[in-house]
This record gives C-alpha cells, structure tokens and sequence, in this order.
C-alpha cells in the first residue's frame, strides 16, 4: 500500500487471471496415485493442458484517482466481473499486481459476504467488523441501512428467510452505507425494479460526490454515463480502450456486432415479386443505438419488372409485438414513379430516435399502387440503450415508457382572489 502514489485509489498493473478448464482437484490423493501420475508426467502431451487454459482477463493496467466514479462495459464474457472479483480480494491473480488504498465495499452478487442463518441486524455488524469499522460506528449508520433497505419489519429475522429482493436490498444498503473508501457494485442491481436502481444509482452518486471511489460494471450505459466520468472497455479479457465515459460507450456501440440479419429466401416470402429486397442493416453496421440519436436503415433492392408508383414502408414494433409507428417514403413525400434499377438503395433517416431503452423491430415492404411486391417480417432489431435525448442527464427507466417526446413547462403566477379550499 505504501507503493501507491499520492492521490491513487487503486492501481493495476498488467493482471492477468488464468483458469483450467475441465480440471477439478480431488479432495485427496493417495501416495500409489500420486506417485503413478509423477511417473507419468513425462509421457503425457503438453498440448493437451494448454488448449485446457483460459484467461479470463489479460494485461489489464489502470489506475483510479481517489472519488473518481469508473464505469466498465463490454459485452458478456469480456472479464468485467472477474476484475471486479479481483479487485474485491475474493479472487487472486495469476500474474501483475493490485495495489488499493482503503476500505473495499463490494456488492458483486446477492447476499455476498452474508451468513444466512444470521438476521439483518446481526449480518450488518458482521459486515461493518469485515470492513474494520468499530460497532460504535455501525450503530450510527444503522438506522439510514434499515430505512434505505426498507426491511424494517423483518430486520431481525434470519436473511436465509429473504426474498432475492429484500437480500438485494439489504446488501447494497450495507455496502453503500459503511463508509467504504472504494465501492465495487456489479451488474447485480439488474436484479431490482426500476424504483431501486434508481434509488441505487442515487446512492452511488451520493458516494461519489463524498470524494469515495466507485467501480461500476454495468450493461445500463446510460448509467454508466450519467454515474461516471471515466470508463474502461473489456474485450475477451484485454484493455480494449480507456478514458471519458462518453468516449468509452460510443467506442462500446462502434465495435458491437454488425447490424445486419440474414434474409429468407425471395421463394419464401409473400409478395408478386416484381421487386425484392437483398439487404436490410442500420447504416452504419451498429444495431445499437441511444435515445436521441440519428439513427439510418438502408434497404438495398433488386428490380425484375417495372413498378409504377412504388412505396416502400417499415413498422415499427416492441417486443411484445405492439405497432408503434410507421416511417414510408409516402408519409415523407417521396413519390417514386419507377424504381432505379436493376439494383438501388433506399435509406431511411431518423434524425432523432424517439424510443427509450429497449429492444425493437421492424418489418420492411415495397408495394405498387395496386400490389404488394416484397414484405419481410421483423427484417431489423435495433437495441436502444438510454441516452441524453432531453439534454437535461435525466432518463426514464427502461420500463418507463416506450416514447421520448420533446416537450418544455411554463411556469408563471396568477393574479387575483386565493379560495381556500373547503
């Protein structure tokens, strides 16, 4: 620790954490195996056990000023909470080093840390002693704990008699009020409903702004956004990129999968057949997208017969299967007496996506002025994650609503007689 430079929360230099894979260690050997496996040892390929490695982080270097918030993403597998796991001792590294200065808080997945045949009450002096506070101290936060957890009622029953919600609540309370110098939370708070991760997400920020170290993992990028100022990419295990958290999540979006699926065969689909689509994608091979942005689809066709007085429309749907709204180069004033050909693109342009965090898609069709030539069902999937579209930092939960609509509020005091009421 006393390796740590002044005003370093945490530093991190090229770790690397290693698993076998297959490999289990039985509980005891007797000396005839033992002996029988070391004679053995010559004749057995090398190969073998290096294709049974894996490195579920490698290289990994960063350093955490003391009260910075850092946000890390990356798509599942990247090594996210198995950094995390390293930060939070629990796990050691196989190679580098961890150096930390202060006390760890850590919520990385339900209930860790407590004892299930202990109540809140006990759990909570438990923890606050893990962390060397002194019980004077614990005692002092208690109240704040119970009420931010909301398990008043059940606070001296034995937790292994939770739900997975109260646990939840009960933990990150724990960790979040104790005073920790640096605060690890995983993607954990997916768990709760959108009243408590918002009130979570207040809570870390509150944490923040006291000059405390927070560590964020997390697939909610509008809250990584909102919550940090700095964050690091993961990709299968590696450093892919650090720096501002805005920086960090378009570099995220740019390196996703490309955003185009596979279409049916022209046989397959309904339509008299005059055009077909070839190619359906989001314009710049991203499929996701944040509230607020452009967002373009291009729609490349081929043409086999003349159409006159062309239409080319998508629907628009939510998960459930709900029409939300409809874009169609009629609604645009696009009138097309003949299609380009005998290959052309249309491309769609939304200037602002109005659609809050989800998943979406859309059907594509081209029909004539008497008949439809090519439709194809859920041709598109978008993921829309939160993002700024009011420009006030403030988002509805994703389960909020399904539109964004730009609106303002006027505010003025009106002259005349007060009636109170009855």
């Amino acid at each position: 620790m006393s390796e740590l430079a002044s005003g370093l929360a945490i530093r991190v230099e090229g770790v690397g954490k290693r698993y076998r894979i297959g490999a289990r260690r039985e509980p005891y050997q007797t000396l005839r195996e033992a002996m029988v496996r070391l004679a053995s040892a010559p004749f057995r390929g090398r190969n073998a056990t290096s294709a049974d490695v894996f490195w579920a982080v490698r290289d990994v270097s960063f350093q955490v000023r003391h009260g910075q918030a850092i946000g890390v993403i990356g798509h599942n597998g990247a090594g996210k909470s198995t950094l995390l796991k390293l930060l939070a001792r629990i796990s050691e590294p196989t190679e580098g080093r961890i150096l930390l200065r202060g006390r760890v808080g850590s919520l990385l997945e339900v209930g860790t840390g407590f004892h299930p045949e202990l109540t809140g009450r006990e759990n909570v002096l438990l923890s606050g002693a893990i962390m060397g506070m002194k019980r004077a101290d614990v005692l002092r936060k208690f109240d704040q704990i119970v009420a931010f957890a909301g398990v008043e009622r059940f606070v001296d029953t034995p937790v292994k008699h939770f739900s997975s919600g109260m646990y939840l609540r009960m933990a990150f309370a724990v960790a979040a009020h104790l005073e920790p110098e640096i605060l690890l939370v995983d993607e954990v708070l997916a768990v709760g409903d959108a009243e408590f991760q918002k009130k979570c997400l207040g809570r870390m920020g509150e944490v923040a702004g006291e000059g405390r170290t927070v560590i964020f993992v997390s697939h909610n990028l509008s809250a990584v956004e909102r919550l940090c100022d700095m964050a690091l990419v993961l990709r299968h295990g590696r450093l892919e990129f650090e720096g501002p958290a805005s920086e960090a999540i378009t570099h995220y979006l740019a390196s996703t999968a490309n955003g185009e699926r596979s279409l049916p065969l022209a046989a397959s689909r309904p339509g008299f057949g005059r055009v077909r689509f070839r190619r359906v994608a989001v314009g710049d091979a991203c499929p996701v997208v944040r509230s607020g942005d452009p967002l373009s689809i291009e729609l490349e066709y081929e043409v086999f017969e003349p159409v006159p007085d062309a239409k080319v429309q998508l629907t628009w749907y939510n998960l459930m299967g709900e029409k939300l709204f409809i874009c169609s180069t009629e609604l645009a004033g696009m009138r097309m007496a003949d299609l380009p050909g005998p290959l052309g693109m249309i491309r769609l342009d939304i200037p602002s996506l109005p659609l809050n965090a989800g998943t979406y898609k859309a059907s594509v069709l081209v029909r004539s002025a008497w008949s439809m030539e090519d439709f194809l069902l859920e041709a598109l999937e978008i993921e829309v994650v939160g993002g700024d579209f009011f420009g006030t930092g403030a988002s509805l939960p994703a389960d909020g609503a399904s539109f964004l609509v730009p609106h303002s509020f006027e505010l003025s005091a009106l002259a005349g007689r007060v009636v109170k009421a009855p």
